[in-house]
């Protein structure tokens, strides 16, 4: 389909607008599982679930900065941590 970005190349704020709203937040998931698993592989998928909850523009920021990304993933361990315990 005309328009869809290359599988192994950056998700771009234009690709993601042209597609159907369900399938942006998949676009984003399959963008940030990987990035995320670097930091936490076993709770990538939980991390990666909580942060799709963020709004699309945030998280195309996520996904282009490395260290914002990697304090996101801090926060959510931090909240992870917190209802282990709690």
């Amino acid at each position: 389909q005309a328009g869809a970005p290359a599988a192994g190349g950056p998700l771009t704020a234009l690709a993601l607008a042209a597609a159907p709203p369900g399938v942006q937040k998949q676009m984003l998931g399959e963008k940030l599982f990987p990035a995320i698993s670097k930091y936490q592989p076993e709770l990538a998928g939980k991390i990666t679930g909580m942060m799709l909850e963020m709004d699309n523009s945030e998280l195309l920021i996520l996904l282009e900065s490395e260290q914002q990304l990697r304090n996101k993933v801090d926060e959510a361990m931090r909240v992870l941590e917190g209802t282990r315990t709690g």
